[in-house]
């Protein structure tokens, strides 16, 4: 079985298909799956998706390009983050590649906003999603400078460099490969895919975004994550077996989720239990 440790199933165009996107990830052996938040106003959506579902997780937090939305204090994301099925904080992190005429000197807000992450992450324990985008030398800076490796967490959707993912890796952090990695001119994510250690690995679909091949240019959904693992087994040279199974137990250990009958499709429940939060 695979598992999916990055989707936004609360997206338009994919929430009104959630019970078929729930089937289809059985039909393509996906049991689990991590519903990230990207800001706060949308949070009791992703949290009505992971209560309703014994098998989705949620996180919470606020995108780094996400700039006039509610802005997250430290109290606040401990509050939220006491919710049974939050097993994060994140998404978070910096994003310098649309600068729009400002210079990454002017991004001040998206450092402070991080570090907001980083803070209540070690205050609840729970490990960070991190997302960066031509950011790399300010993310792993501000990583150090708050104890990042307290806590660790999960470089999602990684396009970094190796020496990146070395340092990264350094701090208590895993690697999650997305479906960029099938993609033909994604060679040096591919050289990098077979170079992180199996135990450091993770695997994520980022949906509704970058649907891997053969579904590339579609609406992305979890069960084609299974298509990323299959892919990187055989640029690793291992069995689809094992890939699956390092990476399932990488997201259950990594997000402190019981591993009993992890393996095994769990019943859902209906999406009418929606929580008020």
């Amino acid at each position: 079985m695979f598992v999916d440790s990055h989707c936004h199933l609360n997206f338009k165009g994919l929430i009104e298909r959630l019970p078929q996107l729930l089937e289809n990830m059985r039909a393509h052996s996906v049991s689990h799956a991590l519903c990230v938040s990207v800001d706060l106003e949308t949070l009791p959506e992703v949290l009505a998706v992971a209560q309703a579902h014994d098998n989705l997780f949620a996180s919470v937090g606020v995108h780094p390009d996400y700039e006039n939305v509610q802005e997250p204090s430290v109290a606040q994301l401990i509050e939220l983050a006491a919710h049974p099925k939050v097993v994060a904080i994140g998404e978070t992190g910096l994003d310098y590649y649309r600068l729009e005429g400002r210079t990454p000197a002017e991004m001040e807000w998206q450092r402070a906003r991080f570090r907001t992450h980083i803070r209540a992450a070690r205050a609840v324990g729970k490990p960070l999603i991190i997302h960066t985008r031509a950011a790399a030398d300010d993310t792993l800076r501000l990583m150090r400078e708050e104890g990042a490796d307290q806590v660790g967490g999960v470089m999602h959707c990684f396009t970094e460099s190796w020496q990146v993912a070395e340092a990264a890796i350094a701090l208590n952090f895993y690697i999650s490969i997305s479906g960029i990695v099938t993609f033909k001119n994604a060679r040096d994510l591919q050289d990098l895919a077979r170079r992180v250690p199996l135990e450091r690995l993770l695997i994520e679909t980022d949906s509704p975004y970058l649907a891997p091949v053969p579904h590339r240019g579609q609406t992305n959904e979890p069960a084609f994550v299974s298509h990323v693992g299959r892919f990187v087994a055989q640029l690793r040279g291992e069995t689809e077996t094992l890939v699956a199974r390092a990476t399932s137990d990488n997201f259950f250990k990594l997000f402190g989720i019981e591993a009993l009958n992890a393996y095994i499709p769990l019943p859902t429940l209906s999406i009418n239990r929606i929580i008020s939060y």
